[in-house]
């Protein structure tokens, strides 16, 4: 075991994961190491649980439908609907919250079809009503995480923006059957591209090109290596949510989206009388203090002192994983 190689690849490669043919071969030119260290200690960084997987995060509602969706479950019987709603492929993360809404995940599916399929099957089994978010406007959304404390969002190409609903985009077959290849990982061998390829039936040359483009249109987030935060020490994560004045949601979503600690900051629907709250953000930190501080933070910064909020925390992680918004073929 090279606990500095684990560190550099953890810390370096979240962003910027090289797009070569032999890209376990460049990063291993990189870090002074041979392209087999590379292989075996990414595989077992994924055993241990703190890769996800090394591969696409693709963005939200770019392709396919998603959305965040809650649930408020009787104590009772939170485990046993956690259990139905972890069962769904279409369910990437699902999380126990702390709120009378305490149970929330996220379902990624390949058309609003069959998302809405999902939602009343799970609100039907459930006999709990969903409470429907999806995204209307993403300010940021990158869930990397600087291991070294000292580089900024634009050191690491993170984009921050003004926001704006994600423009959809219709992927030719091709790529659908690359997407649905990818979406659970790339395979940890020498050529990934070349594997990935010939399950959607192309070549290697072929695969890197229609990967370019997905990522050039922002279909793709970024690739790279994607980790658990709580293996990595973040043991508290809340959900911060903002009743902000309509009006007002287009600046304050870039001034939270471009606060270093927030992960994610993205606009949603309100569902009055029983949801109030229209921004979102996410906040990863060692502990629950540390996340608290920061939210403290986060209202002094922007001028929501006197702007109504919640604070959820997580809990318990009941699934984490990539979305998969494409079946992939039988």
């Amino acid at each position: 075991m090279n606990p500095d190689l684990e560190f550099r690849l953890l810390n370096d490669y979240q962003h910027d994961f090289p797009l070569v043919a032999a890209p376990f071969a460049a990063m291993a030119a990189a870090l002074g190491v041979s392209e087999t260290d590379v292989l075996a200690t990414l595989a077992r960084l994924q055993e241990r649980g703190t890769v996800s997987r090394v591969g696409a995060v693709v963005r939200p509602r770019s392709i396919g439908a998603s959305t965040l969706a809650a649930l408020a479950v009787p104590e009772g019987e939170l485990e046993r609907v956690a259990q139905l709603v972890s069962a769904y492929p279409e369910v990437n993360h699902n999380y126990q919250r702390e709120h009378h809404y305490n149970l929330w995940f996220v379902v990624a599916a390949p058309d609003e079809v069959a998302l809405q399929r999902v939602l009343k099957e799970i609100e039907e089994r459930s006999a709990c009503r969903v409470l429907f978010l999806p995204l209307v406007e993403d300010y940021h959304i990158d869930l990397g995480f600087d291991l070294t404390g000292v580089r900024s969002k634009r050191a690491l190409h993170v984009e921050t923006h003004a926001g704006g609903a994600p423009r959809p985009y219709a992927p030719t077959p091709a790529e659908r059957h690359l997407i649905a290849a990818i979406q659970s990982g790339l395979p940890l061998v020498a050529r990934p591209f070349a594997a990935a390829g010939a399950q959607a039936g192309m070549s290697e040359a072929e695969a890197l090109a229609a990967l370019q483009n997905l990522l050039d249109c922002g279909v793709i987030k970024r690739m790279g290596v994607v980790v658990r935060h709580h293996e990595l020490g973040y043991r508290a994560n809340a959900m911060v949510v903002w009743d902000i004045p309509d009006e007002d949601v287009g600046s304050v979503g870039p001034c939270l989206g471009g606060i270093e600690y927030v992960t994610l900051c993205y606009r949603r629907p309100r569902r009055l009388p029983g949801w109030r709250y229209n921004l979102f953000c996410m906040i990863h930190g060692h502990d629950r203090a540390e996340v608290l501080a920061r939210v403290e933070a986060m209202r002094q910064g922007c001028g929501l002192r006197d702007v109504a909020s919640e604070v959820l925390f997580s809990t318990r992680r009941f699934k984490q994983c990539g979305a998969r918004y494409i079946r992939a073929a039988a």
